[in-house]
């Protein structure tokens, strides 16, 4: 099926694709502040696999956000996003490691989003260490670190909503994601019930390799995602990759449980 698209034609199909896709940063409904919380990462069986902490403080508008999970297998999962929330959200910084069994390979991931420095650092397949560095033109919507936050601020009449991302294949690139809201699900908390905001998190390649991905295995499963509406939006819960390639993870919120 690949031989019968040309080379033209997939040159036209990702123009119009990528023309279709601009975005602007999400404007600040709700600022952000003091945040200390605990999450879960279960596999598709419902088992427990990781267990998260979330801290998050702000000075002024700068907020410091960082979410650290630690697996059963001894793999390590930590993110650091640095932002300002002035009328408009924008990410300053960001750094990602994950290394372990859990992952095909390690990464650390840096980005300088003012001076649009990119550095990943990974294992290749032979088990040796790389680094590839680009100086990228980072836009004003970049979500790494930010989606949960960004869907608590987001217009509540969009039809579609589309943000950037930067991904590592193992190369820094730049992908869109296009979010949609779905239908309502209910929950309960001790027997009383509650609405959740559903959200479908679409992954863009964009290009002809965004073209070609879907016929060759290659596009990243959708991400589920739930929030709490109302005055004070929260994040409940996530289905979906972690990692390209990945397998189907849910995030979901964990209460402590008291020693007698």
């Amino acid at each position: 099926m690949l031989k019968l698209i040309s080379a033209a034609h997939l040159a036209l199909i990702a123009s119009l694709s990528a023309g279709s896709l601009s975005a602007d940063p999400i404007a600040v409904r709700q600022p952000e502040g003091r945040i200390h919380g605990f999450l879960v990462i279960r596999d598709t069986g419902g088992a427990i696999i990781a267990t998260g902490e979330l801290s998050q403080f702000s000075n002024g508008n700068r907020v410091t956000g960082q979410l650290n999970y630690r697996f059963k297998d001894g793999s390590v999962r930590d993110e650091t996003t640095v932002y300002t929330q002035r009328k408009t959200f924008q990410l300053i910084s960001y750094h990602l490691i994950q290394k372990g069994p859990a992952f095909q390979s390690s990464t650390d991931l840096t980005m300088d989003v003012p001076s649009g420095q990119v550095t990943v650092r990974y294992t290749d397949d032979k088990g040796k260490q790389k680094i590839e560095s680009e100086k990228m033109k980072l836009p004003a919507d970049l979500a790494n670190g930010l989606v949960p936050t960004l869907l608590g601020d987001l217009d509540p009449k969009a039809v579609k909503t589309v943000l950037s991302m930067v991904v590592t294949t193992p190369k820094p690139r730049l992908v869109k994601l296009e979010i949609t809201p779905a239908a309502e699900d209910t929950f309960t908390v001790g027997g009383s019930s509650h609405k959740a905001l559903h959200y479908q998190v679409h992954v863009n390649i964009g290009g002809i390799s965004g073209v070609i991905a879907p016929l060759v295995g290659k596009q990243p499963e959708d991400t589920h995602m739930w929030m709490v509406g109302g005055s004070a939006p929260g994040f409940l819960r996530s289905d979906g990759p972690m990692f390209d390639g990945g397998p189907i993870w849910r995030i979901e919120l964990a209460s402590p449980v008291w020693s007698k």
